[in-house]
């Protein structure tokens, strides 16, 4: 298991793993071999959602990638998102896990509910950031829909 760090706003409560990577669209990328890049929705990302129903990547192993493009959707009882790149590079594969059971990407964000796996390497100008810096965007978060239900 992983070094966390535990978060908690309001009823809110995370362990978000420390050497993970994190964007703004509230993704995580973990590297698991040299430029092979696991990447899944926060646990935040996930709440928003709801019950995940549907998984869904439209790209093949081998198709190139480019950061924002559309390879597939989400749907939760919440919303349906479209899913986007988060990095440049080459798609490696979807979780086969995850898309015969949607239900595994909330239960276990962070691990076994993972989405897609990319090879590359993330930018920092692609706004990627370090867990502290992850940390900081969700207190913004939570402070702007406060500023927002006020």
């Amino acid at each position: 298991m992983p070094e966390t760090i535990h978060y908690q706003h309001a009823r809110f409560s995370t362990a978000l793993p420390a050497n993970y990577l994190y964007t703004d669209g509230h993704f995580w990328l973990h590297e698991i071999e040299k430029n092979v890049w696991r990447i899944g929705l926060t646990q935040y990302a996930t709440r928003m959602l709801g019950e995940m129903v549907e998984f869904r990547i439209d790209l093949h192993p081998g198709d190139p990638v480019q950061l924002g493009q559309e390879i597939g959707s989400i749907e939760g009882f919440k919303a349906i998102a479209g899913l986007y790149s988060v990095m440049t590079g080459i798609f490696v594969e979807a979780n086969p896990a995850a898309q015969k059971s949607a239900e595994i990407i909330d239960q276990n964000p962070y691990d076994d509910g993972w989405l897609y796996t990319l090879r590359g390497t993330p930018e920092k100008s692609e706004g990627t950031m370090d867990v502290h810096a992850y940390i900081t965007l969700l207190e913004k978060t939570f402070a702007q829909r406060a500023c927002l239900l006020r």
